[in-house]
């Protein structure tokens, strides 16, 4: 075998660097997103796993049925009627009311970037108080 030591050294050189994504981050995940639910709305438009898994369709069916066809109210799964707006009905001051707290947490781990906000704009958030020091 002519260069042995070199074909083996590349090969070596060659496995290190395909699986160095894998040993590179091997302990370190990211933290879970600490979402913060509403205190005073307790059921949303419809039950808590259809709209972690499936609320963007959700949105989606809202935007088109209120761009499209000028229907605004949606009758949720316990019979309650919502209007048909992220801003009054999700956003509101009883549900999400803190973006950063809500959509962001699980958007910036999951690495989603929405597009809602292309032309929604976001509840203004207050900047929360630090403990004021004491001298």
């Amino acid at each position: 075998m002519y260069d042995g030591g070199k074909i083996i050294a590349g090969i070596i050189i060659g496995l290190l660097l395909l699986t160095f994504p894998i040993w590179y981050g091997l302990g370190r995940a990211a933290p879970k997103p600490d979402v913060k639910v509403p205190v005073k709305e307790k059921e949303c438009v419809e039950p808590k796993a259809y709209m972690k898994n499936y609320h963007m369709q959700l949105l989606d069916l809202w935007r088109d049925s209120t761009v499209r066809v000028a229907k605004r109210s949606f009758i949720a799964f316990n019979g309650k009627k919502y209007e048909m707006s992220l801003q009054k009905t999700c956003m509101s001051a009883d549900c999400h009311a803190r973006k950063t707290e809500f959509c962001d947490q699980c958007h910036n781990y999951t690495g989603v970037v929405p597009y809602c906000w292309d032309c929604h704009i976001p509840p203004k958030e207050e900047p929360k108080r630090k403990p004021e020091e004491k001298h």
